[in-house]
């Protein structure tokens, strides 16, 4: 019964406070979010006494929000701006989406004054169509303005104009097409190749790797890279990966001999006293103990080693003015290492997780092409993060 009251007077207390961030709002003038929560709030039990609150909040809160609202469409008609078709427009929709919002719950009571809570609904489909096709032909009409320009933020501004048209107003007359000139328009172009200033052949795959950026997931909306120049397009920019050396070492086997000793449970035996006799238990029985071993074990470790280290450079390039905007450094190594070995005596005097060490074999150390190729698998991860860092959107 305690628990039960205590829960009682916990959700008291939280539909309480609640109920007090509700009227906060509605007393700031931040009315939809009020009515967020108090729609929220009545979409269950909404004929419960501890709802009314609620219900009363709610409208008071749309009477409130409709009447800024056509105050604000009043002043904005007024003025006749055609660049704040949009503010109207989205007004609509808000008018619009509040009435939606709150019609499923209808008819709300209001028990103490014993009516119904009022909610003046309103047709607004004829304004908001108008609204939309004004809006559409603004957009449209001031993005193929901006197109004209030789600027690529307008281009982009564009883009982003039209993808709202299309948004509102899907497939409205040319927006498609110009959608994509306006991307076109509004890219960076950046070229990326790669250079072997070594002395070392640099395999064909690992730099067709390192320029596949189709690999790299970046996002970044406004660039365009390309291994290969291609007809049509000015690039803007360039990234140039310089191989500057390339370092293997020699094939290496280094060999150890080393002893391990350990003591192991090698079955029982009787427990023997001092006097030689053996132990007998309370109930008579002969005492048994682990019997514990020393044993031995000679090991030959051979090592096989092989090293490859790359530096490069990575430089940003403007190609309109053949500048150099900046550079940044890039090194990997990879190391292949491979352990086998054989023993004499005992292996359980090893460590049980260098068992599978005995079962290797000596095997062919990777070509030096091999190296390279995978020491450009960290190489890539850290292009990434160059690239990641440091894009043309910026």
């Amino acid at each position: 019964m305690k628990k039960i009251i205590t829960i009682l007077i916990i959700s008291l207390l939280v539909s309480n406070c609640a109920v007090k961030h509700t009227q906060k709002l509605v007393y700031s003038g931040d009315y939809d979010n009020a009515i967020t929560i108090a729609v929220s709030s009545l979409a269950s039990n909404k004929d419960k006494k501890s709802k009314q609150e609620y219900v009363l909040l709610l409208e008071e809160a749309f009477a409130k929000a409709k009447e800024r609202d056509l105050n604000s469409i009043s002043l904005l008609e007024k003025e006749a701006n055609p660049t704040q078709i949009e503010r109207l427009y989205e007004i609509y929709v808000g008018l619009n989406n509040r009435q939606e919002k709150i019609k499923p719950l209808l008819p709300l009571q209001i028990i103490n004054q014993n009516r119904e809570a009022v909610f003046q609904f309103d047709n607004y489909n004829e304004k908001l169509v108008g609204t939309k096709n004004a809006l559409s032909n603004y957009l449209l009409d001031n993005a193929k303005a901006l197109l004209k320009k030789n600027i690529k933020k307008d281009y982009r501004k564009a883009f982003d104009d039209l993808s709202y048209l299309n948004r509102i107003n899907p497939n409205f007359k040319e927006v498609n097409e110009l959608l994509n000139e306006a991307k076109f328009k509004g890219s960076d172009y950046v070229v990326v190749s790669t250079k072997n200033e070594t002395n070392m052949i640099i395999p064909e795959r690992l730099q067709s790797d390192l320029l596949d950026f189709n690999t790299y997931g970046l996002n970044d909306k406004w660039t365009v890279y390309h291994n290969l120049e291609q007809n049509g397009i000015t690039y803007d920019y360039g990234i140039s990966i310089r191989f500057r050396d390339v370092i293997i070492s020699p094939e290496q086997i280094k060999e150890r001999e080393f002893i391990k000793e350990r003591r192991i449970k090698d079955g029982q035996k009787k427990l023997i006293d001092a006097n030689g006799k053996e132990v007998i238990d309370e109930k008579g029985k002969v005492v048994f103990v682990d019997n514990l071993k020393d044993i031995t074990v000679r090991i030959n470790e051979f090592r096989q080693f092989k090293s490859c280290q790359i530096e490069a450079k990575v430089e940003y390039s403007n190609w309109k003015t053949n500048e150099l905007l900046q550079s940044f450094p890039l090194r990997s190594e990879f190391i292949f290492e491979h352990v086998y070995a054989n023993y004499k005596g005992d292996r359980r005097a090893a460590e049980d997780n260098y068992y599978s060490v005995f079962d290797k074999r000596s095997i062919p150390f990777p070509t030096n092409e091999q190296m390279i190729y995978d020491t450009g698998e960290d190489l890539k991860q850290k292009l990434k993060s160059i690239l990641s860092r440091n894009n043309f959107d910026k």
